[in-house]
This record gives C-alpha cells, structure tokens and sequence, in this order.
C-alpha cells in the first residue's frame, strides 16, 4: 500500500496527489506511468508521473475525475493509502536537443508534459509552452511550466484567460507566420492530439504524442491498449505511450476509446445512487 502524502484541487474536477513511492521515484523518468488500483474492488488505472522527489521518496500525480475510479481517488485525503501503485511503466520520452521545441498542452496533459518540458529545456532546447483549457480555471501547472519553458502561451476556448481559441489554432497561427519549429510534442485529449498532428504535417514538423488509451494490466499482455501506428498494431503501455502523431490512426482509437462509453455511464450512475442510498 501507498500512503497519500498531500492533496489539493486545481478546480473542481482536477486534483493533485502527491503519493508515498521511493523506487517509482527513484526510477522514473520524463514520460513513464504508474498503474493505479485505488482499493482491493478497483480497476487498474493509468496516471503519468507529473513530478517526482527522490529526497522524500514521493511522486505527484494529477487525476481528472471522469468515472468511478479516479473519483474514488479524488475523495481519498492526506493519510489515506491506495491498495496498489506499480511503476514505472511504459518507454520514457526520447529527450535530444531539437532546437525549436513546441510543448501542446490540452487541459490535464500540462500535467504530464512538466517533466518533459522540462527535461527537454535541460537538453538545451528553446521550449515554447502552450497551455490550453475551456476556461481559466482548467488551466494547470501554469507557474511550474513557465519555469522550464522560454515562453508560453495560454488559449481559453471562452477566451476567460489568455488568447480566446484553440491550441490548433495558435500552432497554425505560429507555423503561418513563418517561425521555425523542429518539433512538437502534444499531450491532452485524443481529438486535441489528432488536430495537432494534421496541423503540423503539411509543414513537415517532428510530431509526438503521448497516447493514453484503455489500459488496463500495463504490461501488453491484455491487449486493451492496442492502437494502430504505421499500419501495424502496437501496445500503448508498452510499445508508448509515444508515437509519432503523423503515423496514428487516430479515428480509430477515437473508436476504440469509446467503445466502453455505455458501460462508464452505468457504473457512474450505480455509484452516484449507491453513494446518495449510504447517505
């Protein structure tokens, strides 16, 4: 078992969690995940480490509360334990000094990009952080990221903070006005990466995203991560989570992420009566 060290709200539905784990600590590196089963009755659920500090042995991990699991997550405090934590998982991100290097963000994914920023601004990189949400209170990690970055760059689809749009939209906005970028690399949700990468393909820019399907044992053996990459099957868990953004069949895994929508919404509504029957 993990013990919680400390526990606050970015909004609402955002939380950071900062979990006792000194080898997962000690070990991990920009890019890797943990699995995370929240009690003995959990699915395992998959979390990228936002951050880590081998000094006091823990790592930070920021969960948006979408379904049964990571609102039981969110509703545990400081002193709680969570049954199992296993990591680190998946490759690490390959960090090489690229030059021009733009940092996507979508909503939660500033969270898992923190450490590749900054791991890529250490390879001597100039890192240009976009931060994009629906509105300013979705936006995250906003002081951590523009310590490793040159510059950032904030988009609010109201337009409540920042510049009013989408992160697409800004990137189009860079790349047509003739600045040379060697990279992007975009973390956030599934349709958000997928505009991404047509964005910056008609402009031949190195794209990576971090891909986070349904994962469930995070070793490959399940199968339940599999994703379509250059017309060959890979295991996000294993084989990622990065891929090059030119080369997935995104509407596939559009599919395929959607494929346990009506199952999520039962176990949801279950849980909710359940927890208003116990009240």
């Amino acid at each position: 078992m993990n013990k919680i060290i400390s526990k606050h709200f970015y909004s609402e539905n955002v939380a950071e969690i900062v979990v006792e784990a000194p080898l997962i600590a000690r070990s991990r590196k920009a890019g890797h995940f943990v699995i995370v089963r929240v009690d003995k009755n959990g699915e395992r659920m998959p979390l990228t480490i936002s951050d880590a500090d081998v000094e006091n042995g823990t790592i930070t991990l920021v969960v948006q509360r979408i379904g049964v699991s990571s609102s039981k997550l969110c509703a545990l405090d400081a002193g709680d334990v969570i049954a199992d934590l296993v990591g680190p998982l998946g490759k690490a991100t390959a960090i090489r000094n690229y030059g021009t290097v733009v940092c996507a963000c979508g909503g939660v994914g500033a969270a898992p990009m923190l450490p590749i920023a900054e791991a890529l601004k250490a390879a001597g990189n100039r890192v240009i952080s976009v931060l994009a949400g629906r509105s300013k209170d979705l936006i995250i990690l906003e002081e951590e990221v523009r310590a490793v970055s040159d510059e950032v760059i904030i988009m609010t689809d109201d337009g409540s903070y920042g510049e009013k749009g989408l992160v697409t939209q800004k990137l189009q906005e860079l790349i047509d006005a003739g600045n040379q970028y060697d990279a992007v690399i975009a973390i956030g949700p599934i349709p958000m990466m997928k505009f991404v990468s047509l964005t910056t393909k008609p402009a031949g820019i190195k794209t990576i995203v971090s891909l986070n399907p349904i994962m469930i044992d995070g070793t490959g053996m399940c199968g339940g991560c599999r994703v379509t990459v250059s017309g060959k099957t890979k295991f996000a868990c294993v084989d990622g989570p990065d891929f090059d953004g030119h080369e997935v069949d995104f509407d596939e895994l559009m599919r395929r992420n959607t494929s346990h929508k009506a199952q999520e919404t039962h176990d949801r509504e279950h849980c909710r009566l359940r927890g208003a029957h116990n009240g």
